[in-house]
């Protein structure tokens, strides 16, 4: 079973619980800084990747958080809360954006939504050849996760 579970509020924002509070630094970053966005989560996961095959990435920044991803682990901080900092191996990093990534492809589609990019497939998919065009190479975990 896995340290920390991500699930829909009633109000369609994105949660998260843990069991172990060394945790909830790690979630709040991921319902905060990848929120909804699919494409952010795969950005994410072609970090993991990245890093996990030896080639160093950029640091991630953003509004509320700076990021900094090694083969020895990740470290980061919220720019606005000084009890959001946390340092955790790649294994738990990558655990953490794998299961958010489960949860946000299997977010019921809104039918009154309509997208601009592929409307005739489901949107995970339609995201990840975005993402795939946009960076020109295929996704790394094409075959892993979807």
């Amino acid at each position: 079973m896995s340290f920390i579970r991500f699930h829909l509020s009633d109000l369609g924002t994105a949660r998260f619980e843990v069991e172990d509070q060394r945790y909830r630094a790690l979630g709040a970053w991921a319902i905060i800084d990848i929120s909804l966005m699919m494409g952010v989560c795969l950005d994410a996961l072609a970090m993991v990747y990245d890093v996990a095959a030896g080639r160093p990435v950029d640091p991630w920044s953003s509004e509320h958080y700076d990021l900094t991803l090694t083969q020895q682990g990740v470290t980061f901080s919220n720019y606005w809360a000084d009890e959001e900092r946390g340092r955790y191996t790649l294994a738990e990093f990558r655990e953490v954006v794998e299961l958010y990534w489960v949860f946000l492809a299997s977010r019921p589609e809104s039918s009154a939504i309509v997208r601009d990019f592929w409307p005739d497939l489901p949107r995970p998919q339609a995201e990840v050849l975005l993402w795939e065009q946009t960076w020109e190479r295929p996704h790394p975990y094409r075959g892993r996760l979807f």
